[in-house]
């Protein structure tokens, strides 16, 4: 008798762990906690808290709570991978997200595929994140090095057309990406014209910058493009400020984020042209309550403003709960369909996944960094982006037609699978 209650108890044990977890769905961050894009990383996770809380706080989703599980991808492709297997084999998420490097995410993005859950890429600025290597499971919430170059090359052509410019670039996938994607928009495609080098990735050193910057330094160009992000943006660009190479050169950052121009400083930023998916002040200057909300929220809880790292993790983890609440389904295949063709509007204006590719397509800014004095007159000396142009995510991605010829050219199918 006292066996038989004993298995009893142990049985509704189970059932109760069971009914517990099912109560709870785990949803995976695949982020740069350490390595050349920490920074970014840590955004991304501040982000993500904050749309967790809020998430978590109205009910969860489809009346589930959510818990977060988190792996460090330190920027490297190979840890990216085993993590999002782990996470999914091991811990059970029914999504991955993340980013910082174009390489983790594309590599990251194929094992999610592998295992059948999403992958949303949060910092993943390669074109190729979407095109050539772009697949049912991979969606992208920022914009790409195609986006970001179109709508900077609208004010470099119109203040530098037939300058020379010379490139130091990341040497992998999204370095790559933004050269050629910058060079086809401002036409300086002619690396004999317009020359340039390539920096190690991620293993990068000061030697190697300052080889690159005493190489443009020499050539006489009027425009440098530093196709560097994160921690080596900060030292690669510290460096040419040292060098003098500012009062030569008009200096151009493809990608900016707010960490990045922080932790290089007003003195070091400052007039420097770039591009943003989005920045703090963005919603203020248009009037976007819900972007200023989050503005607001996230101050309060951290004594400074958002980059567009936190702002595309928060929206991410959003839209994973609204596709799933419209398809009343936890499962991968349903989620694809509901946020294949769905526009909404959370932290901007409107903004769309693309069924063709799953880019995210959304109105896109350049920005100039603004003077030491405009900087420091702000509460948390963090005003630093003047937007100074902007596209509509229509007019900056790429066309259809456009993304069928590169893929065309890579053999690649012409529906993604």
């Amino acid at each position: 008798m006292k066996a038989c209650r004993w298995l009893f108890l142990l049985a509704g044990f189970c059932t109760i762990a069971a009914q517990a977890a099912d109560e709870v769905v785990k949803i995976g961050l695949n982020y740069p906690k350490t390595g050349h894009y920490k920074e970014q990383g840590l955004e991304q996770m501040r982000g993500a808290l904050m749309a967790l809380d809020e998430i978590n706080g109205s009910g969860g989703i489809l009346g589930r709570q959510v818990e977060m599980v988190s792996r460090n991808t330190s920027s490297r492709p190979s840890k990216g991978v085993k993590n999002v297997d782990d996470m999914v084999r091991n811990e059970g998420v029914r999504m991955v997200f993340g980013g910082s490097s174009s390489a983790v995410a594309i590599a990251s993005g194929k094992k999610a595929k592998e295992l059948n859950v999403p992958y949303f890429g949060t910092l993943t600025y390669s074109n190729t994140t979407t095109g050539v290597e772009g697949h049912t499971h991979m969606f992208r919430e920022t914009y790409n090095a195609w986006m970001s170059s179109k709508v900077l090359s609208k004010h470099l052509n119109a203040n530098y057309a037939g300058k020379k410019f010379f490139y130091i670039t990341a040497d992998y996938t999204w370095g790559w990406s933004t050269e050629e994607s910058l060079r086809i928009f401002t036409n300086t495609t002619d690396t004999a014209a317009h020359p340039g080098v390539k920096t190690p990735f991620p293993k990068s050193r000061a030697k190697h910058f300052k080889e690159a910057l005493a190489t443009a330094q020499a050539s006489d160009a009027d425009v440098l493009v530093l196709v560097l992000f994160g921690n080596d943006m900060v030292r690669g660009l510290s460096l040419a400020y040292n060098m003098g190479l500012k009062k030569e050169m008009q200096i151009v950052v493809p990608n900016l984020t707010l960490g990045m121009v922080r932790d290089a400083g007003p003195t070091v930023m400052s007039g420097v042209l770039g591009a943003v998916p989005w920045s703090w002040n963005v919603p203020y200057i248009y009037d976007y309550a819900k972007g200023k909300q989050f503005v607001e929220e996230y101050s309060r809880l951290y004594s400074s403003y958002p980059s567009s790292s936190a702002a595309s993790a928060y929206s991410i983890l959003h839209q994973y709960k609204d596709a799933v609440e419209r398809a009343q389904s936890f499962e991968t295949r349903d989620v694809i369909r509901s946020l294949e063709g769905h526009s909404y509007s959370l932290l901007k204006d409107e903004q769309s996944w693309r069924k063709f590719d799953h880019q995210n397509v959304q109105t896109v800014y350049a920005v100039r960094c603004r003077e030491l004095a405009d900087v420091f007159s702000d509460r948390y000396n963090l005003d630093y982006f003047e937007v100074i142009d902007s596209l509509s995510g229509n007019e900056a991605a790429r066309t259809y037609d456009e993304w069928v010829e590169v893929r065309k050219r890579a053999k690649k199918p012409l529906v993604l699978q």
